[in-house]
């Protein structure tokens, strides 16, 4: 093992570690700290082999600028899909200690061929011809660090850019394709009577434009998207805030809802 693979292992478990304990650390050691995009995401590589499963798929952070602004971050960034935190629609799950709190509607998209790192960008006309279905997703984020407004970007995204849990609901309608899914409405709520709508265009324009961005930024940094794999393109709305005991429906219109079910504890 190099010197810089031992970095980043040792880097990916104290993540690994804060994310299995729920308890959250200030930052990575100076000597462990991803110096660039690149080596964040090796860090972030290396949490597939603690998890022990194969990675489900892919998500989109900070895809508005106000997110950005937020998390302090200079574009988008991307974070893994873990099986283990992937769940079906109405399973409960444990909000646990989810400092975050809050949860996002997003569109998800399954890919039916793999997309390999090359030197040209991909076109999204190229991409979505490889789109095997979409869906109705919910992201809960939730991030490793106290204050992870002020970690920057590298240790963001070896952080997993706050990827945490995960819904799916059932694929969407074929008519999804013929659909200009940047205007598309999404609304989310919470049986207590909180709402966040919004639209497809808060994603980057277009959830598909979207798509396309995390296709090439895993090519420019020598990563496969393979065959099966789902990418959440970013939130639609607000991000919504929730407690333990919440029952979250994420609603879009006509192309299908999918709820995320919180136990009280």
């Amino acid at each position: 093992m190099s010197a810089d693979q031992g970095r980043y292992e040792q880097a990916a478990k104290l993540i690994w570690d804060s994310w299995q304990s729920g308890e959250a650390i200030s930052e990575l050691p100076i000597n462990l700290r991803p110096k660039t995009r690149l080596e964040g995401y090796k860090v972030q590589e290396q949490l597939e082999k603690f998890s022990g499963k194969p990675v489900f798929g892919w998500k989109i952070a900070a895809t508005s600028s106000v997110g950005q602004e937020h998390i302090g971050v200079s574009g988008p960034i991307a974070g893994i899909l873990l099986q283990q935190r992937v769940f079906r629609s109405k399973e409960r799950l444990v909000f646990g200690k989810n400092r975050m709190a809050v949860a996002e509607p997003e569109f998800a998209f399954k890919m039916g061929a793999s997309l390999l790192p090359r030197e040209e960008e991909y076109t999204q006309h190229e991409v979505m011809s490889l789109v095997d279905n979409l869906y109705p997703a919910i992201e809960i984020p939730n991030s490793r660090f106290q204050n992870f407004e002020k970690v920057g970007e590298n240790q963001l995204i070896a952080d997993n850019a706050c990827a945490h849990e995960f819904v799916i609901g059932s694929a969407m309608p074929a008519t999804w394709r013929n659909l200009n899914l940047s205007q598309q409405t999404v609304s989310i709520s919470t049986q207590y009577g909180a709402v966040s709508d919004g639209v497809g265009a808060n994603v980057l324009g277009d959830p598909r434009a979207a798509l396309t961005w995390l296709v090439n930024e895993l090519s420019r940094h020598e990563i496969t998207l393979k065959t099966g794999m789902v990418v959440t393109t970013g939130t639609c709305a607000k991000p919504l805030s929730i407690k333990a005991g919440a029952v979250v429906t994420a609603d879009f219109g006509v192309l299908g809802n999918v709820q995320a079910i919180f136990s009280d504890s």
